[in-house]
């Protein structure tokens, strides 16, 4: 296990619920890093967009880091952890203010080389 490398990238405060990040990161989980391009590019979700470029961002780091050929890249690990939520304020009937909340994340994807 020592001798794979594997290499990271990390997009943070996207603005999208992590919710729904993780329905697009669930699809590609464990795909070579051409077939999750290929999945991203043509998924009905909005969330495939900031996933394309940073699994585009983590070849680019192996590629230009450590060399790493990236046709033989695989998404080793994928998720979405929660950013801090912008609140913000609805002005609502008889004086009251009602929370809205629009939530962040942070897109963590690590792929390594398939042997």
């Amino acid at each position: 296990m020592s001798n794979v490398q594997s290499v990271k990238a990390v997009a943070k405060y996207i603005r999208m619920s992590p919710h729904k990040v993780r329905r697009v990161l669930d699809q590609i989980r464990g795909r070579s890093y051409q077939e999750a391009l290929m999945i991203l590019e043509f998924l009905p979700y909005s969330a495939g967009g900031p996933v394309w470029q940073i699994v585009h961002s983590a070849a680019a780091n192996a590629k230009n880091n450590y060399n790493l050929d990236k046709k033989k890249l695989i998404i080793d690990t994928v998720y979405a952890d929660e950013g801090p939520k912008l609140k913000r304020i609805r002005p609502r009937a008889q004086g009251r203010a009602y929370k809205i909340l629009k939530p962040t994340c942070h897109i963590t994807i690590v792929v390594k080389e398939a042997n």
